[in-house]
């Protein structure tokens, strides 16, 4: 196990992580009363958490190895690990994961009021999934948080979903059945040539790898990873969950699921299938094009706030697909960051949808117009973080999207110019949102301004994309090793593909 260091805490941090939330779900089913039941889920959520942050406080950015390794055979038949470990890419993956789950409790307090205590078990297994998910080394423990990931999530969007929930809830089903179907198969085609489920191991026997078998091995991977992402044309399934999902379920869905398709594009594809990346490198490009453009377009003319949303989601996940395929530090760094960026943002501004929903019952742009002078500071939280969708200078978009722009425009200048039009679109449908919001046609409506319980889920997000916005130095650092390694890894490939 030369990848991984011994965990330096004296306790199985990962493990924690995992499954204390599954624990706490257990418990929930011993409570009786829907008040205790919230705030015990509140209490493990901020628990697991506090328990997350030695992660990064005890992290060594300097080394390329995973860390706080955890391994234990399981099926030794089948050369099957429990294997945990984390490094540059999938740390601060496991600390969004942690730091939203108890922002969503928070924010579902008055909005769920039917099966409380099964909603707030979907919560804890979203966490403790979503978590597993990102610190799994073996591919079979991998794929087991992988679909355990899809319970919750369905069951989140077909029970406490809006009126056309059923549809959105088995669209959603599907399109990440098929993704998984894909992607296990991937899996037992490298097992079946290596015989090794350990991801480490299998990025170092790339060299055992035809271009033939990369090929196919990518395209599994890559169609499994685009659904998830979602990239067009796989996007169709996000608007339909987004819009009928519970607030916590749009949250939980934007800034933390859409975040396993480009993990799984930086964990699997370089460096596992590196010169059928190579291959597939300009397509997916200009796939990501598309995907930032037809996303701002189609953003534009919306009339549903949360629509809106959703395809913004399309459009700010173009750019990390887009970075990530730069195969520069620029682009892999700035992809990275705005999957962290992407996921406080835009969940913040489906949290924003879901108080206005919650006072007027409905989404549409139309009936929540002109509410400025009425909910000042509803307006302002929102404006800020429609500031920050747009990368408005200062915040944590700004600087993904100038590391990202940066990347393309030090080896693909033509590229870099047709991604102009999605940054102009992204100001165009924000604003236009935001206008329309304050000061837009105001109807008779008298809603009540936030309560406290909102501005206090509502103010850690605001900290975070000041912090990144004029500080992004503490989230870079920890990425600079693993960054410089996957490179390697592709420019080790490269070479060998020369000489072969």
């Amino acid at each position: 196990m030369d990848f991984l260091i011994p965990n330096q805490l004296n306790y199985p941090i990962l493990s924690v992580l995992i499954f204390a939330p599954l624990a706490g779900a257990i418990v929930l089913f011993m409570i009786r009363n829907e008040t205790v039941a919230r705030i015990w889920t509140l209490l493990v959520s901020l628990a697991v958490f506090v328990l997350s942050l030695p992660l990064y406080f005890n992290f060594d950015p300097s080394t390329t190895k995973y860390q706080f390794g955890e391994h234990t055979a399981w099926i030794p038949a089948f050369n099957i690990n429990y294997t945990l470990g984390i490094d540059g890419i999938s740390l601060l993956l496991v600390l969004l994961s942690t730091f939203l789950i108890p922002i969503c409790v928070l924010a579902s307090w008055k909005y769920i009021d039917k099966r409380v205590k099964e909603f707030h078990f979907c919560l804890l297994l979203m966490g403790s999934a979503c978590v597993g998910i990102f610190s799994s080394l073996d591919f079979v423990l991998f794929y087991i948080f992988w679909e355990a990931m899809l319970i919750p999530m369905y069951l989140l969007i077909a029970v406490w979903g809006g009126p056309e929930k059923v549809y959105a809830s088995i669209k959603f089903f599907i399109y990440t059945m098929v993704g998984s179907v894909f992607l296990l198969v991937a899996m037992i085609a490298l097992y079946l040539k290596v015989g090794t489920f350990c991801i480490p191991e299998l990025m170092t026997q790339t060299h055992l790898f035809s271009f033939n078998f990369q090929f196919w091995v990518f395209l599994a991977f890559g169609i499994a990873f685009a659904i998830k992402v979602p990239m067009a044309p796989f996007h169709t399934w996000l608007p339909a969950a987004h819009v009928q999902a519970p607030t916590a379920g749009s949250v939980l869905l934007a800034s933390v699921l859409l975040k396993m398709g480009t993990y799984g594009f930086l964990r699997f594809c370089l460096p596992i299938t590196p010169n059928a990346s190579m291959y597939f490198a300009p397509y997916i490009l200009i796939i990501s094009i598309c995907s930032i453009v037809y996303g701002g377009y189609v953003a534009l003319g919306q009339s549903d706030m949360k629509k809106l949303i959703a395809y913004s989601s399309v459009a700010h996940m173009g750019f990390v697909t887009l970075g990530i395929f730069l195969f520069n530090k620029y682009g892999l760094e700035g992809a990275i960051l705005q999957m962290i960026n992407h996921g406080i943002t835009t969940g913040a501004l489906f949290l924003c949808v879901g108080i206005i929903y919650e006072r007027s019952h409905s989404r549409l742009i139309a009936d929540n117009s002109g509410i400025a002078k009425i909910m000042p500071i509803y307006i302002g939280f929102f404006g800020f973080f429609c500031l920050s969708s747009m990368a408005f200078p200062g915040t944590n978009s700004f600087v993904g999207e100038l590391l990202v722009l940066l990347g393309v425009f030090t080896d693909h200048k033509l590229i870099g110019a047709l991604s102009i039009p999605g940054v102009v679109l992204a100001a165009a449908y924000m604003l236009h949102l935001l206008q329309r919001i304050a000061w837009g046609k105001k109807g008779k409506i008298n809603f009540p301004d936030m309560n406290i319980r909102e501005v206090i889920y509502l103010t850690p997000l605001v900290i975070f994309v000041l912090w990144i916005g004029f500080a992004p130095g503490p989230f870079l650092d920890v990425m600079h090793a693993s960054v410089g390694h996957l490179m390697d890894q592709l420019q080790t490939a490269g070479a060998v593909a020369l000489v072969k």
